[in-house]
């Protein structure tokens, strides 16, 4: 029996403190009117600036014009293009990131980024397993904050992977969150692939900014395209 083909995914990361005029051109009604649902300014601007760039990478992709593009959305509201790449956006700040499948078959695919902020020293009673929070507690105090980030983003990353959002237990799977260990899942529940099964590839899009890749099906690599892309 053959192996089956190795996955690329593609990465775009781009600034979206500040949308270009044409941005608001290439949305769709209901994401104008999104848009205009935001109180604050600044998180309409970035909002914009985030759709507009999901729209010009995939059509780069599909060779569709951007403003073309007709999304379907799942129950959790995760956007999809029918007979389309699979795909996932993810924002923090003033910067997007968008991971496409662009080749061998299909994975399930999920992107985080997160920029650093201050930690309630608490919050990993809420967020991670027994397994993960023994990993962060024997880091040094100094290495603390960053292998929280590390395994928040990951552990987001294949969450938005499986499509669960909440619904799945943030305890019930494992991964390893060591800033300098390697990225990998380490415990999955029934029912779900199997951690062998996972590609997991941290990444820092900017500065301080943390960011994971998660997907399953296929292996292969990743790879980061020019920043200010699409």
């Amino acid at each position: 029996m053959s192996a089956a083909p190795a996955s690329a995914v593609d990465l775009w990361v781009w600034p979206i403190g500040a949308p270009a005029d044409a941005d608001r051109a290439l949305l769709s009604a209901d994401e104008s009117a999104r848009a205009d649902r935001f109180v604050f300014d600044r998180d309409r601007d970035r909002f914009v600036a985030a759709r507009a760039g999901l729209r010009r990478a995939l059509a780069a992709v599909t060779g569709t014009a951007a403003d073309a593009l007709a999304f379907a959305y799942e129950q959790n509201g995760k956007p999809r293009i029918d007979g389309g790449p699979v795909f996932n956006l993810s924002h923090s700040g003033d910067l997007a990131a968008l991971a496409v499948a662009a080749g061998g078959v299909d994975p399930i695919l999920g992107l985080d980024i997160e920029a650093p902020r201050a930690v309630e020293r608490d919050l990993p009673e809420r967020v991670f397993s027994a397994a993960e929070r023994a990993e962060l507690a024997a880091l040094p105090d100094a290495a603390w904050e960053a292998g929280f980030f590390a395994g928040w983003t990951r552990k987001e990353a294949v969450i938005k992977a499986l499509g669960d959002g909440l619904s799945m237990p943030l305890d019930s799977f494992d991964v390893t969150l060591g800033p300098d260990a390697p990225a990998r899942v380490l415990r999955m529940p029934p029912g779900r692939p199997p951690p062998e099964a996972w590609t997991l590839v941290p990444f820092r899009p900017q500065g301080a900014v943390v960011g994971a890749v998660a997907w399953a099906g296929g292996g292969g690599s990743l790879r980061l395209l020019p920043r200010g892309a699409p």
